[in-house]
């Protein structure tokens, strides 16, 4: 590389001169690979990931009067109704547990969800300054929607611990198991989020479909009802599961207040998680060079 310097007056007569030096550059080329997840150059941007993540959790608080207990109010205010209408006026059974605790503990998994889902799909538009100045692995944009998610569910644990406390329901040792399901619940928000975002840079109806979409998923998903498998006959019970959040927030709840685990459902819902997911950022890494472009 050529650059050019100025030589000091009490050095030498003054003049600019062409020095050859040796510098480090690097070229930036599409990758013409199809990998689901380049994740050495995901991991060479880790602080820019963490950063995002941050980010996202300060904009979503900023210039508000309670912060971060928004976070347990969605869930929780959510239960509360759910709990009037449910539980008082269509006698919605919960077993042995109370419909409160019951009802928060599948509202909890899937409000990080459904959130994760929403922030990811709205996220590659939402940074469109970000993403015409500067090159970065722009995968990392709708996965750090997901890592703030994570944030407000860790948060929201804890009235889900005050609840079980209040009503006298302790876990047993297969809490240990609840990471898999979260686990489970994000990358499968990842995946869709990123086919979201995607799709919502060349299409801008997206921004009404993705709300819409996720309302009406709630309902597909036992998260103020019990698991439905039980309710019907038929080849229904083996479909059920193929709805991700199906099997991971039962068995989620199952783990957390102490009841059987649905070994079939959890398979076949982190099966199709982890299909979503190679689904999701495959498309989105095979259509992001253009994003600078369009959006």
């Amino acid at each position: 590389m050529i650059r050019t310097i100025e030589i000091p007056m009490n050095a030498a007569p003054a003049r600019e001169v062409l020095i050859q030096t040796e510098m480090p550059v690097t070229l930036i080329l599409p990758d013409k690979k199809w990998l689901i997840l380049d994740i050495a150059e995901i991991w060479a941007f880790r602080e820019l990931f963490a950063f995002l993540c941050w980010r996202d959790v300060k904009v979503r608080y900023k210039q508000t009067v309670l912060g971060g207990a928004w976070a347990i109010l969605q869930p929780l205010m959510t239960m509360i109704v759910f709990s009037v209408f449910f539980a008082r006026l269509a006698k919605v059974s919960s077993g042995d547990i109370p419909y409160p605790l019951f009802a928060f503990a599948g509202l909890l998994p899937w409000t990080f969800f459904a959130n994760a889902i929403a922030g990811a799909g709205q996220s590659v538009v939402g940074s469109e300054r970000l993403i015409t100045k500067v090159y970065f692995p722009r995968l990392i944009i709708p996965l750090s929607a997901v890592g703030a998610g994570l944030v407000d569910f860790a948060v929201a644990c804890g009235m889900l611990g005050v609840l079980m406390l209040y009503y006298g329901v302790f876990p047993s040792t297969s809490l240990l198991l609840a990471p898999v399901m979260v686990l489970g619940l994000a990358v499968a928000a990842a995946g869709i989020g990123s086919l979201l975002a995607a799709l919502n840079v060349a299409y801008r109806d997206f921004r009404y479909v993705i709300p819409f979409m996720v309302q009406l998923w709630m309902f597909a998903t036992p998260t103020v009802y019990m698991d439905s498998r039980s309710l019907v006959s038929g080849i229904w019970p083996w479909l059920l599961p193929l709805n991700p959040a199906y099997g991971l927030i039962a068995n989620f709840r199952a783990v957390v207040l102490g009841g059987p685990l649905d070994l079939y459902s959890l398979a076949v819902s982190l099966g199709v998680s982890a299909v979503m997911f190679a689904v999701g950022t495959l498309y989105f890494r095979r259509v992001e060079r253009g994003f600078a472009d369009i959006i």
